[in-house]
Formats: structure tokens, sequence, C-alpha cells
């Protein structure tokens, strides 16, 4: 039997063998065919990613050689890392990545990727710590749970090695000591510690039924007090949830809650719910979350806990990681508060490696080195760093410079005459002058330092603890010849010096320089020169001091005089061109106005007679209106202006109409109980040809309040003048009108403004042009046309809280291109301007820039007198003329001869020219006509 079924089985074995090898005959047959119908789709494949790769090899090349153009590009290296990815260059990756690195601190995203694929190149135990350093420069550039959490995680993979569960619990304490007081992340932490802790455990309890020995005992109840210490450590903290974490451990727990867990529990539970709406406010808002940060770290430093106001600037700090206002009070804070030295120095280097343009950033780090007693090479270093960071203004430079020279005067030992560090700090103030006269004044135009700040400081130095005053004066007779000689303050500053560290003679000698050269107040010079000579001085010192202070004050008073005179002379001036001015004006507009008269006056005549003729039948059916005592009601004035016969008047009867509409219009307007700008609106850059102008205000006006009356303007032609008024019933209407500004009617925007009478209120403007630097609004120029307000908004919201977006335009309401948009505060309009300028938008590359409006002409005021030409100094152009828009594009046949003919090609011209000089000289321009340009343009 047993032979038989070990034949059965060998026989079933081949049987099996023979199945299966037909099988795998007849898959690779399938397979063959599979490939072989597949030859021509896969052939297009290759060729379709062998031309994506050219081009992703293309790109990779173009964004390498940006790179080596411009390191700092931060965009440029995020996109060369996501092709490097997708085409699979890993060695080149790793290599950009690293790049990158040293000079951003990576976003949360960026480390976790990088940290994946290095986790899975890495299988083997000997590549594990390239990967642990990794980790330990993902964790100081933020505090970030979830790379925390993916450390500990990966490190529970070394376990197995020697003192790899030590290396796992240290990264877990490390993680709960930085995160673990995250109010909504902070669980996952501490839940995962105790999950591994668990794991542990379980591996130490003996077999059910097994009675364990002392070792094992011991061990177990080591590992159990582990687990309730972890619980009772997170129960303790506030944390969003913690409600089932205390459930979870009384389950657990065999012995209950003790009272001293439940008390700090409790204690917990209640900071929890204080912290709660913080916490709330924060998830409802949207990205960056900068106001709702500043309100829970201004609650924290009111709270005082040191750990907890350092996790909340930690979280705030890892969504706002540009804005250096709040590294800067975040790194005050550990300065003043905490100065624990590590974690001081760690957050000064992150603050300037995320905004290494801040230069108060900077000065900070220096000071903070020096206070924590780092080397010198180190502080150095930094300093090297500051000047290359780029820094924005000239002044910047100024400051970082002085942080760094205060900090080199203190380690110079001045009590020995001659030491290595008083050599650096002459060599160093030596430098600080030529960067400042090359490289900063090269970049911006100027120095930085105008008075002279640093070589004073100098002076200072040399002259109180070097003793040394012939370096103190040669380094002040550089300083005045800079251009600041003409200054009393800094004559009276040298003479200080002077007066602590030198001699009378020369005190005497600057004194006397001073009263020779200053401009801005000589009488407090000469003033200090008597003074000195009273205390100090001879009978001949005084004789001489006296007679130059008097030649000087009458040199001075002289030159005032004739300043002051000239000065009026010129008001004179001006004041009798302006009289001449508005007297032609007046004169113009008084003949204009009666020439103006006659021609209405006839033409309206001759269209009355027409009207007459040809409507004699329908003006009699005409309505019939109500006079009486010369006057006309309201109703009546409105129902001129709208008109008897409607839009489809015959022409004359509409221009009859419109005539008496305007008289009637003028009439309504100089009464006064009639026209009230109290209760009235303006309505302006309405079009043209816009029909029926009075219904359509009707209809949108109408939502604000009742209506009075509403005049829209008129010609003297008919025409519609695309402005009118809008009188309500009430002045509580105008501010709901005044919010229809700028509505689209008929594809232009329709400005609505307040009704003042300017003759009373000259100064009045409806947009008050701004002056000054608004630093909380950004001006971004280069925008397609396309672009909607809504579009804008929603770009921009990402760089913080919108108060206001304004698209310009013309009047025609088609877009400029440019817009403001305005945040809620300074520290969101600069991280806008640092994330979108240079931004592309539907292949437009747009500039953005913090709002800085020219100052206006004094001339653009209203009720200013305009300048005329001989007051306003003359035009000076460069070596290369007038510039391309100053081009004059009239033929020159058809400019106006400003002086007299000298030679004319024949009579008539002779005449023309004399009789044109003729009344320019009265004041009088006669027009040219048709004829005259002819022959100007035919002339040889």
């Amino acid at each position: 039997m047993a032979a038989s079924s070990s034949a059965e089985q060998t026989q079933l074995q081949d049987m099996e063998e023979e199945d299966a090898g037909m099988e795998e005959r007849e898959m690779e047959s399938d397979e063959d065919e599979e490939e072989g119908m597949g030859v021509e789709n896969s052939d297009d494949e290759e060729d379709d990613s062998s031309e994506d790769e050219k081009e992703n090899e293309a790109e990779i090349q173009r964004l390498e050689e940006q790179l080596s153009i411009n390191a700092f590009d931060y965009n440029c290296h995020v996109d060369l890392i996501k092709l490097l990815k997708q085409e699979g260059e890993l060695c080149r990756l790793r290599k950009a990545r690293q790049k990158m690195s040293e000079l951003f601190p990576l976003t949360e995203e960026i480390w976790l990727d990088w940290l994946k694929d290095e986790i899975r190149l890495t299988e083997e135990e000997s590549n594990r710590e390239k990967v642990y350093e990794l980790f330990e420069r993902a964790v100081k550039d933020y505090i970030c749970p979830d790379i925390w959490l993916e450390y500990a995680q990966y490190s529970i993979g070394g376990m197995g090695s020697p003192g790899g569960i030590d290396k796992v619990r240290s990264i877990f304490e490390r993680a709960v000591t930085a995160v673990g007081l995250h109010m909504t992340k902070g669980q996952m932490m501490w839940e995962a510690y105790r999950e591994f802790e668990n794991a542990i455990l379980s591996t130490v309890q003996p077999p059910p039924g097994r009675i364990p020995s002392r070792e094992e005992q011991e061990l177990l109840n080591t590992q159990l007090e582990r687990i309730h210490t972890l619980f009772r450590r997170q129960l303790a903290i506030p944390l969003m949830d913690m409600e089932a974490t205390y459930a979870e451990y009384e389950e657990w727990s065999e012995h209950g809650v003790a009272e001293m867990v439940i008390h700090h529990y409790k204690k917990a539970l209640q900071q929890m719910e204080k912290c709660k709406p913080f916490e709330e406010s924060l998830l409802a808002a949207e990205p960056p979350k900068l106001a709702e940060y500043q309100t829970y770290i201004d609650f924290e430093l009111k709270e005082g806990d040191p750990a907890r106001i350092q996790i909340t600037f930690e979280r705030t700090l890892a969504e706002n990681c540009l804005v250096p206002d709040m590294w800067a009070k975040y790194t005050t804070y550990l300065d003043r508060q905490l100065k624990v030295k590590d974690l001081v120095l760690s957050t000064h280097e992150r603050a300037v490696r995320n905004c290494p343009w801040t230069m108060g950033l900077w000065k900070s780090y220096v000071l903070a080195l020096e206070r924590h007693g780092a080397d010198h090479q180190t502080v150095s270093d930094v300093f090297e760093k500051a000047l290359n960071a780029g820094f924005i203004q000239a002044t910047d430079y100024v400051e970082i410079w002085q942080a760094y020279l205060d900090y080199l005067r203190r380690r110079v030992d001045f009590s020995k005459e001659s030491s290595k560090e008083l050599e650096e700090l002459r060599g160093a103030f030596s430098r600080s002058l030529d960067y400042m006269k090359q490289d900063v004044e090269e970049r911006f135009g100027e120095s930085g330092d105008p008075s002279c700040i640093i070589m004073q400081i100098w002076a200072r130095i040399e002259a109180l603890h070097c003793k040394n005053m012939q370096k103190a004066r040669e380094l002040w007779d550089s300083i005045m010849t800079k251009g600041n000689s003409k200054y009393a303050n800094m004559w009276l500053e040298y003479y200080n010096l002077e007066r602590s560290y030198g001699d009378p003679a020369h005190c005497r000698k600057a004194l006397h320089r001073a009263v020779q050269c200053t401009s801005d107040y000589p009488e407090h010079v000469c003033e200090v020169l008597l003074t000195f000579e009273r205390v100090e001085g001879s009978l001949e010192d005084w004789d001489a001091a006296v007679q130059k202070t008097e030649t000087r004050l009458n040199r001075v008073n002289e030159q005032r005089a004739k300043v002051a005179e000239k000065e009026a002379t010129m008001a004179r001036q001006e004041e009798e061109r302006a009289d001449q001015r508005r007297k032609a004006k007046s004169d113009k507009k008084a003949q204009k106005k009666v020439q103006k008269g006659t021609r209405a006056g006839e033409k309206r005549k001759a269209e009355q007679d027409d009207y007459h003729d040809e409507w004699n039948e329908d003006s009699e059916q005409a309505p019939k209106r109500h006079r009486g005592n010369g006057d006309q009601t309201t109703e009546e004035y409105m129902e001129t202006e709208s008109g008897v016969f409607g839009r489809n008047a015959p022409p004359g009867a509409k221009k009859a109409q419109q005539g008496v509409a305007t008289a009637a219009q003028r009439h309504n307007d100089d009464k006064p109980e009639l026209r009230n700008n109290k209760s009235s609106v303006f309505i302006s850059n309405l079009a043209y040809t816009l029909e029926e102008p009075e219904a359509k205000l009707r209809t949108l006006f109408e939502a604000c309040g009742p209506i009075n009356q509403i005049r829209p303007v008129f010609s003297t032609k008919g025409n519609f003048k695309g402005y009118c008024y809008v009188q309500f019933e009430s002045p509580v209407s105008v501010p709901e009108a005044l919010k229809l500004d700028r509505r689209e009617v008929e594809g232009r925007p329709m400005f609505v403004s307040p009704c003042v009478d300017k003759n009373k209120n000259p100064d009045f403007k409806v947009f008050k042009y701004n002056t000054s630097m608004e630093k909380q609004k950004i001006f971004i120029s280069g925008l397609p046309f396309s672009c909607t307000k809504e579009q804008l908004e929603e770009i921009c919201k990402i760089h913080g809280t919108i108060k206001d977006v304004r698209l310009v335009t013309y009047r025609s309401g088609k877009p400029k291109g440019l817009a403001y948009v305005e945040f809620a505060d300074e520290a969101q309009a600069s991280q806008a301007v640092l994330k979108m300028d240079g931004m592309d938008m539907e292949g437009n590359k747009i500039a953005v820039a913090i709002s800085n409006p020219p100052r206006r002409n004094t001339m653009d005021k209203p009720g200013s007198s305009r300048p005329t030409a001989d007051m306003m100094p003359r035009q000076v152009y460069g070596s290369r003329g007038k510039g391309r828009t100053q081009l004059s594009l009239l033929p020159r046949s058809l400019h106006r001869q400003s002086g007299p003919v000298s030679k004319v090609e024949n009579g008539t011209a002779a005449e023309q020219a004399t009789a044109s000089a003729a009344a320019n000289a009265a004041g009088d321009t006669k027009p040219l006509s048709n004829s005259d340009f002819a022959r100007m343009l035919l002339r040889k």
C-alpha cells in the first residue's frame, strides 16, 4: 500500500509538471504574439518619451546655467529639483538638493521628499548614518512635527543594532521636547512614543502560564513604569482631544489613576480651554494666518510659560518664515528671557537664512555671538556673510559696519600701546571707509553716511583711548572736505573734541575756520568763539575774534538782504503776471460769451421760424405749460429737461426744446431752494451717446432713496455732455449713492462724487492723492488686460488679509494693466512683494513694489497759480540732447516765429508776418485759416 501510494504520488507530480510546462509554453507564445502586436505602439511611445526627455534635459541645463549666474534664485532651485526627480536623475537630484539646502532653509515638503528618497536608496545598515545626518539637518530648519515623526519611525528600523533601542528612545525624547507641546499635532508624537514602548513591553512579557523570573519581573516593572510615565507626562500638557487620552489611561491602568495625575490633568484641561479659541481661529483662517498667530503669541506672552511661548513662535515662523519682524520679535524674546546659548544662536542663524536682506537680524546675530562668547573667527565669518547678503539701502551697510566696529573696539586692551587687536580695529575702520566709497556708492549712488559717523567715532577713539590727536585731526580734516564744512554742528563737534583732548590753540583755530565756513547758523558759531575768548583768550585774541565775527555777520546780513529783495521782486512780478492772466482770461471769457450769445440768438431765431412753419399744427396740440408770476415749479423744470416730444421729436423741435431745457437748467441752478448740494451727487464719465439719461439714472439711483430731480446737462446743440446732477429728497441717500461709484453703465465706469460748490470749497477733491509711502499697500504693473479684480484678489490673498483691490482704468473703462492692493499690515505687503515680484500671469511678467506715489506738483493743487515760463527754470539737457519723449512732431514750416521775420519771399508773407507779430504783441493771436496753413506748407 505504501509503495502504491508513493507511485501514485510520483505519477501525479509528473502530470502536474507536464501541465505546468504546457501552460508556460502557451503563456510564452501568447506573450510573443502580444509583443509582436505591440511593436509599433511601443516604438511610437519611445519616440514621444525621447522627445520629452530631450525637452526636459534642455530645461534642466537652462536652469543650471541660470543658477550659475544667480545662485539665490529660490524658484529656480525648486523647478530644477522637480525636473530632476521626474527624470530619475538621482545623483544630480541629490546635488541640487544639497546646494539649495546650503543657501536656503527648506520647507517641510521638500525635506520629506528628500528624506523618503534617501530612505529608499539606503537599505543597507552602513548607510543609515547618512540618513540620520540628513534628519538632523532637517529638524534644525523649522520645528515640524511630521519630520520628527518620520525621524522617530525611521530610527525604529535600526533598533536591532547594538544600542538601537536607546537611540530610538533618545530621538523620541527629543521629538516630544521639540513638538510635544504642539496643541494639534503633539498628540500623535506622544502616541507613537507609547506604541513603541508597548511593543517593547510585549517582548519582555513572559508567555501565559509561566511565572517570570526575578530579572524578568524587574524588567517588566521597569517597562510598565515607562508607559505610566508617558501617560502622566502627556496628560499634564494641554493638547487637543486630551479627554480620549485620559480615558485610554483609565482603561489601561490596573490600579486606577493617581490623584496627582488627575490634578495635573484638570489643570492642563483648563489651559486647553483657554487656548481652544485661538486654535479654532487658526483652523478657520487662510494661510499664512499672521494676524491670528500674532494674537496667539500675545496671549502666551501674558501667560508667561516659556515652553509654550517658544512652540507658538515656532509654529508661526513655519508658516511665516519670510516675515522679518516676527523673527526679530522671537530672537529678542530669546535674548532677553531664555538666554540659552544653543537655542539663541541657532534661532539667530535660522533668522538670517530666512531673511538675509534684513540688516537688523544680522546686527542682532553679531551681538548675540559676542554675548555668548563665540570665537572671533565665527563673528568675523558672520559679518562677512552679512556684507554679501544684499541689503536694500545704503544706511544698512553703515549700521552693520558700526556694529562690527563696536565689537572690535570692545576686544582691544587700550592699556597696551600697541596690540594685534588695535591694529585690526584700525584696519577695519580703513576698510569700512573704502567699502562705503567703492561698493556702496557704486550700488546706491550714495555712501549712506553723509555725516561721516564712522570717521567721527574713529577720531574719538584715537583721541580718547590712543591719545593720538594728530590722527584725530587728520580724520576731521577729511570729514570737512566731504561737504560738511558749511554745517555749524559739525564744527562744534570738532571743537568739543579739541576742547576735551586737544589744546586752546587748536580750539581757537577750529572756531575761526568755523566762523569763516559755516552758512546755516553763523550767529551761533560766532557766539561760541566770543565765549571761548572771554574764558581763554588775551586782549589781542578778543579783538581779532570781534573783528572776524563782525565782518562775517555783516557779509551774511548783506547776502540775506539781497536774497530777500530778490524773492520779494520775484513775488511781486509773479503777482503782477497773475493779475494780467486773470484779467486777460476774464476779458476773453466775456468776449466769447458775447459772441456766443449773438450766434445762439440768431440760430435760435432761425430754428424757431422753421419750427413754426413745419410743425404749426402739432405745436397747437402740444400740452400747455402753466405759468405763474414768471416762475415754474420743480416738476415743470423736469418736464422741460426731459422734453415734451421725447427722443422721436423732429430736429427743429428738439433743438428748441433743448434751448428751453438749458434755460430752465440755468434758472434751476441759480435758485437756492431747488439746488441743494447736501442732498445731491454729481455723475460724470457717462457716454455722450447715452439714450434717455434721466430715465436710466433714475432706475439706477431709485434704490438709494426718493429722488427729487435728475438734471442731465446738454450742450447748446442739444447733445448730452456726459454728466448730470441727481438730487435726493434727503441727504441720507447721498452715502448710498456714492457706493455706486465706478458702476459700469453701457461699457463705461460711472463716476459718482459729492456735489460741492468749488467757489466756496476750492481745495475740495474727491480723490486724495497720497504722496507718502504706503507700506501696507502694493503697486502692481504689467498685468494682463483680461485680469479681473476677483482674479487678482484670489492671487494676493494667500499672502495676507486683503482690505482693498483697485484696478486702474482709463475713463472709458479699459484697463491700464495697473493695480493697487491694500493689505492689513506692512508685514503682509512686504511678503507679497517678495513672493509676487516677477511672477508670470497669462504670459505677462508683473512687477510688484510697495506703493510710493511721486510728489504732486504744487501747480496741480486747486487754486494755485501756474508758474509762467519766466519763473520756471530753463530745461538743461545732457550731452545727448532732448529725450525721446521731448521731440516736437510739428513740421518746422508750421512753427510760429518767435522773433521778427528777417527775410521773406513775397509781399504777402511779409504782410502776414507783420500782422502776426502785431497780434502777438497785443496779446490777441488770430487763428489761422486753411488757406494760411496751405501757404505755409507750400512755402520753400
